[in-house]
């Protein structure tokens, strides 16, 4: 029998998931048996079935087994089947789109919106679209993996389109790089300035208005990622921009174009979203390659995102529940001693460090109950490991408690 050589890709990958076993870093999916909620049922890997506390999921306002989500996605279900089975152009636009795609742009504030089977598939879309020749994007340097991938992809595809970083949250830098783009005589067309509203492994939000002025003062175009911010942020949980007064009749400046998701705080399903002015959503429509060669969002899905934002915009106690959970939370877990992030998201960072750290602490807490997950190397920077508390209006002081009892006995 001839000896069997292994090919370069197999052998690379074999010795990486080794070393990251040996590590201490491998990372094992979880199995759940149960709706998301907080609280859960899961399976553990060695097979036994066990009642925890979650604490990681982005289901800000707990809408994800809400029983009018979940029966308006039967309904859609039941009346369209499963979706489209083609692409938005060719066979045509279910009416649960049109009506979810006028319900987000309500409730953004923008003049439209248009929907994807994921925001980082909106974010995809936005700028290999938008960006010609002679523009330039400039980044926050904490971004989202979807915004750096999808700069990456424009300037391929777009030969001439320059691209550019700022330091976190750092308005000067940012300055400089708008003044510097000014100065090129290559860059030609248009500028645009690009961060996350609410970052998601800091928690921190990105200062919208300072943005937006030094957008204005170099003419550039403002696009804002806000998948974090939605159902949080804000007096009724519009996002950073209401956050900020960045809203239709508000006082400061608008933001020109959003990417968001609705796999998260807007009912938890999947699918993602661009708004803004009608002749950016009309571009996507015309020249985006994810909406001229991909499916389309499952109907169900658009059915139960639509009612998760109506039931957002008539109760907006489900976003001050959450506020109050947030700040019991960060009182709670810095006077048991560990070091937290402000902000007032609902994000809680405790840094640790070390990756292999991080990945053990969680490890230990899912032992006592509470789903908690560390984030190591790639997702954050090495040496600045975390894990991520995520807070929930649907957790209580009593789950909160127990999550600290839980944290203290690390």
């Amino acid at each position: 029998m001839p000896t069997t050589i292994a090919q370069p890709f197999d052998a690379r990958t074999d010795e990486t998931l080794r070393t990251l076993d040996a590590g201490g870093q491998y990372k094992h999916l979880q199995t759940i048996l149960s709706p998301m909620d907080a609280e859960i049922r899961m399976r553990t890997p060695e097979g036994k079935e066990v009642d925890v506390l979650c604490f990681c999921s982005n289901n800000y306002l707990g809408l994800a087994n809400h029983p009018e989500v979940v029966e308006a996605g039967i309904e859609g279900l039941r009346k369209y089947g499963a979706g489209t089975a083609s692409v938005r152009f060719i066979c045509g636009t279910f009416e649960p789109h049109e009506q979810l795609e006028a319900t987000i742009a309500r409730y953004m504030g923008t003049e439209s919106s248009y929907t994807f089977v994921s925001c980082w598939n909106a974010t995809e879309t936005l700028f290999p679209t938008f960006c010609e020749a002679g523009d330039m994007v400039i980044s926050d340097a904490l971004n989202h993996a979807c915004i750096i991938d999808s700069i990456r992809l424009t300037s391929v595809i777009k030969k001439g389109v320059f691209k550019g970083v700022y330091k976190h949250s750092d308005l000067e830098h940012l300055e400089t790089r708008l003044q510097e783009a000014r100065d090129n005589a290559d860059i030609t067309g248009q500028i645009w300035v690009v961060t996350d509203g609410v970052f998601s492994m800091e928690g921190d939000i990105a200062d919208l208005p300072g943005l937006r002025k030094l957008c204005d003062k170099y003419d550039a175009k403002l696009v804002v990622d806000d998948s974090h911010a939605h159902g949080v942020m804000g007096k009724t949980g519009r996002g950073t921009h209401e956050h900020y007064g960045m809203v239709p009749g508000g006082d400061a400046g608008l933001v020109d174009y959003f990417t968001g998701t609705l796999g998260k705080g807007l009912g938890g399903g999947a699918g993602g979203f661009l708004a803004g002015p009608k002749r950016g959503t009309e571009l996507v429509i015309q020249r985006g390659r994810p909406t001229l060669f991909s499916n389309a969002l499952p109907v169900t899905v658009a059915c139960s995102a639509n009612k998760a934002i109506e039931i957002v915009m008539r109760e907006p106690e489900r976003v001050q529940q959450l506020r109050d959970n947030v700040a019991y939370a960060r009182e709670r877990i810095g006077a048991a001693g560990f070091e937290i992030l402000e902000s007032p998201t609902a994000i809680c960072p405790i840094i640790v460090g070390d990756t292999a750290k991080a990945i053990g602490m969680s490890k230990r807490l899912l032992e006592l109950g509470v789903f908690v997950i560390g984030f190591g190397y790639p997702v954050v920077p090495e040496g600045t490991a975390r894990l991520r508390i995520q807070m929930s209006a649907a957790h209580t002081t009593s789950h909160i408690d127990r999550l600290v009892d839980a944290l203290k006995k690390l």
